[in-house]
């Protein structure tokens, strides 16, 4: 039988069953609702104190009301309200410290990562003189939190602009007020960053993500150390991997569906004066036309977007993802280097690699991984939170 909340708990408290308890001890910030016995009378994003059934304190959480994760905890103390402010400016000097410790090489990268820097809900990038913000919970929407993320991020950076990303999905699923992208501060909403000496553009409010795949900044890096002769990138979006392999390789051809992207990559190529051949197609269609034509490449990257959005895609992006490797493995020349990648967090680290010897084996190839990589290190690893842990990158060499 489930237990209850005791009768004495005071208003605003959020009380979480002996599974949530133990998920929290676990290091883990989050509890879903289906752990929660009682929430009293909190209010949509606020701050409450957590406790288990028998009153014993777990720390304070930001609340939300709508979402499946009702608890993301901020702290292992009780805070009173006043606390709150100051202890989001420590953790946002703290996550830009970190950074200016980590990254080198690039003025773009990732500034917050929500729970991996202890201030969940909260997403900010870095694109040179611009900062991008996404807000995706109730407890980071509030007006005063969102006042201190301003004031704190303008004092550290003095930024020529401000720009809110906002995803209208989380927004409805939170049940927070509509809006709309745009400026909170400054004028400026585009510019010109620099990953690993190449320049790209940037358009603050266009484009996936906050505009670019700074997650992949330290993977493009590492590419160059192993790419050679005729490289294709396949999913280029706007160039990240391409312009990095045209340093390197003889000749480069990116692949995207998305005519909007490439025209960016190709602006991108233009401001580093470099030649690379784009095309718009389906990557599904066009890997298997090329393989099918005995077309072949010295470096193949595959970069797809995330196939498995929950455990029940899992299978159906295996495949996915199998048949893509497979027809690249086919069309490396021998010796040559295949940098294949997966964003899906539902797809763990060894069944990317299972599905890579999968495709191996019924290429007949035999490959040796000469890298095994994941995100950059702006986009920290929280071990307890292995939800922080979601790309995977091998490089290997293909017999």
């Amino acid at each position: 039988m489930r237990k209850t909340a005791r009768k004495t708990d005071p208003p605003g408290t959020v009380v979480v069953s002996a599974r949530g308890a133990i998920r929290l001890r676990s290091g883990h910030p989050w509890v879903y609702r289906s752990d929660i016995l009682s929430a009293g009378q909190v209010n949509p994003g606020a701050l409450a104190p957590v406790t288990e059934a028998n009153g014993k304190p777990l720390g304070s959480a930001l609340y939300s009301t709508t979402s499946e994760i009702a608890v993301r905890m901020i702290s292992d103390r009780t805070l009173a309200a006043e606390e709150l402010g100051p202890l989001l400016r420590r953790r946002i000097r703290e996550a830009i410290a970190y950074r200016r410790h980590i990254v080198g090489n690039s003025n773009a990268y990732r500034v917050i990562f929500s729970e991996a820097d202890f201030l969940p809900g909260l997403i900010v990038d870095r694109y040179d003189d611009l900062l991008s913000v996404q807000i995706l919970t109730q407890g980071m929407d509030q007006e005063a939190v969102r006042a201190v993320l301003l004031d704190e991020l303008t004092s550290q950076f003095h930024p020529a602009g401000i720009v809110e990303r906002v995803d209208e999905r989380i927004r409805q699923l939170e049940q927070l007020p509509p809006r709309s992208s745009g400026l909170l501060s400054g004028e400026k909403t585009s510019t010109v960053f620099t990953m690993n000496g190449v320049r790209f553009q940037h358009d603050g409010l266009a484009g996936q993500k906050t505009g670019a795949f700074l997650d992949q900044r330290e993977n493009y890096a590492a590419t160059t150390r192993f790419a050679r002769g005729e490289a294709l990138d396949v999913f280029c979006y706007q160039g990240g991997f391409a312009l990095h392999l045209a340093g390197v390789c003889a000749r480069v051809t990116g692949v995207d569906s998305s005519r909007t992207a490439l025209e960016t990559a190709d602006e991108n190529a233009a401001l580093n004066g470099r030649e690379i051949e784009w095309i718009e197609a389906n990557a599904f269609d066009l890997l298997r036309e090329y393989s099918s034509a005995g077309r072949q490449y010295d470096t193949v990257v595959l970069d797809p977007p995330a196939f498995a959005k929950n455990r029940r895609t899992l299978e159906t992006a295996l495949r996915g993802y199998k048949e893509l490797n497979l027809r690249a493995l086919k069309m490396l020349r021998p010796g040559g280097t295949l940098i294949t990648c997966s964003c899906s967090y539902h797809v763990g680290p060894t069944e990317f690699l299972e599905m890579l010897r999968a495709a191996a084996a019924d290429a007949h190839r035999p490959v040796r991984i000469l890298d095994n990589r994941t995100q950059s290190a702006d986009h920290p690893v929280l071990l307890a939170v292995p939800e922080t842990h979601y790309l995977k990158c091998a490089i290997a060499s293909v017999g």
